[in-house]
């Protein structure tokens, strides 16, 4: 069992709940409601409870989650509970309380949905509803810029970290909400960063920051031989999602079909019968994990782009034997090279006169594919969450330390 005084003993420390009310002729403020924006100007403390720490020095190191509501196979909150397992695993115990949902109707609820969709979640974890359950804990995670709202007024911890995945004020336009996100960064958490972009832009903001990398699931992801003789090209597309380049990645496929005509196009992701695209193309929509690797790896190259932090696509891409296209940036090349992938501009004739180039080329394609094989190949979930279990107990260990000056 880990405990605070164990860490303490065994560790080096590295040198919103009230609401505006609806006014008469007042439909222009009808979003500050229960369900609008109240969270962010709550400042509705839940304060640092002595009785509550004491009792924990010698009781195992818990974390409070709090995570926005989730959907069938979100790959946010998969990846959340990736970590939280691995955690769980390491004698670190774990609850997750969702924020401002309204999905579910009480903790059973949302416990039978997390255990049926995303299986990957350790059984010991607990589950609530609902932040108004909070306990104290020895530190409290936020996962996105909404939770973080409440992680700033939750005080009854040791530590607040915030597990960052994307660079969020990039979900929105210059404006009220793209502020919102961005003010997050400025609360004074512990950042823990999915890579080293994230962890630059956390800290461009003063925020100390961890970085770990990604990684795949080895059961699932092996890699296949393409064996059909026919040009293929698969499209992770989602109109839904704008930071994913949908309409630059139509763009691109259009000027590319154009060069080869008997190109064939494989696009997921999203059901795209609703939209009329400039070729034909085969529409899988949404697929289940365990079909994915067939489908990546039946085509010569797989184009998953990204204009904020990428996804897990790329590695997983590799791993099942195809070769990922993906735009240049710091944003992605923290994870994805020249050996290992296929990197473009924004620009979609060069983005097609580039993918053309491959297809002529197919000796570089195939030391690409081998090498993202092996570079798929040598990467850990295991090591990347031991980066973030030494994160989180150096974390705690430094701020017990200083916990008189929270009383």
């Amino acid at each position: 069992m880990i405990t605070v005084s164990r860490i303490i003993n065994s560790l080096k420390v590295r040198g919103i709940k009230g609401s505006f009310k609806r006014m008469s002729g007042g439909p222009q403020i009808a979003m500050f409601t229960e369900d609008g924006l109240d969270f962010i100007t709550n400042c509705e403390e839940i304060p640092f409870n002595q009785k509550d720490y004491d009792r924990s020095i010698d009781e195992q190191i818990t974390l409070n989650w709090v995570v926005p509501e989730m959907g069938e196979g979100s790959g946010g909150h998969l990846n959340i509970f990736r970590f939280i397992s691995y955690l769980e695993k390491s004698d670190i115990h774990n609850r997750i309380y969702l924020y401002r949902s309204h999905k579910f109707k009480d903790d059973h609820d949302v416990q039978e949905f997390i255990h049926k969709y995303f299986p990957i979640l350790d059984l010991r974890v607990e589950i609530y509803n609902h932040v108004d359950s909070m306990t104290f804990a020895h530190g409290i995670v936020a996962t996105s810029w909404e939770t973080a709202y409440f992680v700033r007024r939750y005080n009854n911890v040791i530590s607040k970290f915030y597990f960052v995945q994307d660079y969020e004020p990039y979900f929105f336009a210059p404006g009220s909400y793209s502020a919102f996100a961005e003010n997050t960064y400025n609360f004074g958490f512990r950042g823990i960063t999915a890579g080293d972009w994230l962890k630059k832009m956390c800290e461009s903001h003063g925020m100390g920051a961890v970085s770990f990398r990604f990684s795949y699931d080895k059961d699932i992801y092996t890699p296949h031989q393409k064996t059909s003789k026919t040009k293929r090209v698969f499209f992770y597309a989602r109109p839904v999602t704008p930071r994913r380049d949908f309409e630059l990645g139509i763009l691109a496929l259009r000027e590319l079909k154009n060069m080869i005509p008997d190109l064939e196009i494989v696009t997921a992701g999203w059901d795209l019968s609703a939209y009329l695209l400039p070729f034909k193309y085969k529409d899988l929509g949404i697929q289940k994990l365990e079909s994915l690797p067939e489908i990546y790896g039946d085509c010569d190259m797989c184009f998953v782009i990204s204009a904020t932090n990428l996804s897990l696509l790329p590695l997983e891409v590799m791993a099942s034997g195809s070769v990922p296209v993906c735009t240049k940036g710091e944003n992605s090349t923290w994870l994805v090279n020249e050996t290992n992938s296929i990197l473009v501009s924004f620009d979609p004739f060069e983005i097609a006169q580039t993918m053309k180039y491959y297809f002529d080329h197919p000796d570089k394609l195939e030391e690409k594919r081998r090498t993202g094989i092996s570079f798929a190949q040598s990467t850990s979930w295991e090591e990347n969450g031991e980066i973030v279990r030494k994160a989180i107990l150096e974390g705690i260990k430094e701020d017990n330390e200083n916990i008189n000056n929270r009383r």
